[in-house]
């Protein structure tokens, strides 16, 4: 399936639009739910029903969220370590399933794999004004799960004025 995934402009917080290769608005991300400590997002289907809802992580030693789904953690999040111009990030689910997610933090592209084998793919080669991405996502995957893993990656790849205030330490 494919998606085309906007952040919103003139809002608060984190805000994105995903609709289907059709142009139908499939979901929303509401990142008005914030506090002065971490990020919050919910994560809601046409209906706006949350299917899931992001936090980020408090401590951690890399940028890290959680995404949760029914209250119960269903994948974390978080940045490589140690990586100039390459974009790593793994996607930490419960159970031998997990994602990694690589590519080139300058072209704004990458690839989520699974043991090796491609299970999705983003990119904003086409898409220059605004946050926008292109996400294809194969047959069988978790949509959800992977649109919002591609959501923190935007987040905390490219951070801007919009995100919720962090306190100085």
């Amino acid at each position: 399936m494919r998606y085309l995934v906007k952040q919103k402009l003139f809002c608060l917080g984190d805000d994105f639009a995903i609709k289907d290769e059709q142009g139908t608005e499939r979901y929303t991300v509401d990142g008005k739910a914030f506090t002065l400590l971490r990020q919050k997002l919910a994560f809601l289907d046409a209906k706006k029903n949350e299917v899931a809802f992001i936090r980020e992580k408090l401590v951690a030693l890399t940028p890290s969220y959680e995404i949760l789904r029914d209250g119960k953690v269903a994948a974390v999040v978080k940045k490589d370590f140690i990586n100039v111009f390459r974009l790593g990030f793994t996607v930490d689910v419960p159970g031998p399933d997990d994602l990694e997610a690589t590519g080139s933090l300058l072209e704004h592209e990458y690839t989520f794999r699974r043991a090796g084998r491609v299970v999705a793919e983003v990119s904003k080669r086409w898409f220059s004004f605004t946050d926008t991405y292109g996400v294809e996502v194969a047959q069988g995957e978790d949509d959800v799960l992977i649109l919002a893993s591609t959501v923190v990656i935007d987040m905390i790849a490219h951070p801007d004025e919009k995100a919720a205030p962090k306190p100085n330490p």
